[in-house]
């Protein structure tokens, strides 16, 4: 059985499932008390947690929350976190399906080719729109984003859809997201607006509400 088969198989447990999606969004590392907040029991959640840690899934950290060193300082606790390991089975989720669509697109409608920055720029506001129309929280869950309210009046992202393409080339690959954003927000009929906001940890856009 290949590795990518057994993380497969791995996930295929529906409370694993919904163990690592929660750990997956989750800002900072979780212990095993804010995970059985999925509706499980403590001790359930410790199970699956620290299988998804042996599969590679989670990663492990051993922390003090209380600050606290030296003796009775008490035993650190026990906090998951997601792993930064990109695999094949795309966890966290990568959607390169849809950056190869784009600059296909880009490149058939342009002479220069994705020389041309507007032409992929306007294909990536297609893609956006026609994504957007199944509604602005699951368009961007659908597209990999990982969306986080969290800040009040803006959407950030805890996951870029196109990691490695960004790696290779940001300019290109955050412009790329943004107007593909832009795009999802056009197709949902949300009030927001889309702009670029780098910041370690999330993907290059969010989404500023426009609402009264």
């Amino acid at each position: 059985m290949s590795e990518s088969s057994g993380l497969l198989g791995s996930l295929a447990d529906p409370t694993r499932m919904s163990l690592y999606e929660f750990v997956a969004g989750s800002g900072e590392a979780v212990g095993r008390d804010e995970a059985a907040a999925v509706g499980i029991a403590r001790q359930t959640a410790a199970y699956h947690l620290d299988r998804l840690a042996a599969d590679g899934l989670v990663e492990v950290d051993f922390v003090r929350r209380t600050g606290r060193t030296g003796p009775g300082a008490g035993r650190p606790a026990k906090l998951y976190r997601r792993s930064n390991r990109e695999l094949e089975v795309t966890v966290p989720p990568r959607r390169y399906l849809i950056a190869a669509r784009v600059f296909l697109e880009a490149i058939a409608g342009s002479d220069s080719g994705l020389s041309d920055g507007s032409g992929l720029a306007a294909a990536a506001r297609r893609m956006g729109v026609s994504i957007g129309q199944a509604g602005l929280t699951t368009a961007l869950e659908d597209a990999g984003y990982l969306p986080d309210d969290s800040e009040g009046n803006e959407i950030r992202f805890r996951n870029c859809p196109f990691h490695a393409l960004a790696e290779e080339d940001r300019a290109i690959t955050c412009g790329m997201n943004l107007e593909l954003v832009r795009g999802i927000i056009e197709g949902a009929g949300h009030p927001g607006s889309a702009h670029l906001a780098p910041e370690p940890g999330y993907c290059c856009v969010r989404i500023r509400s426009t609402a009264d």
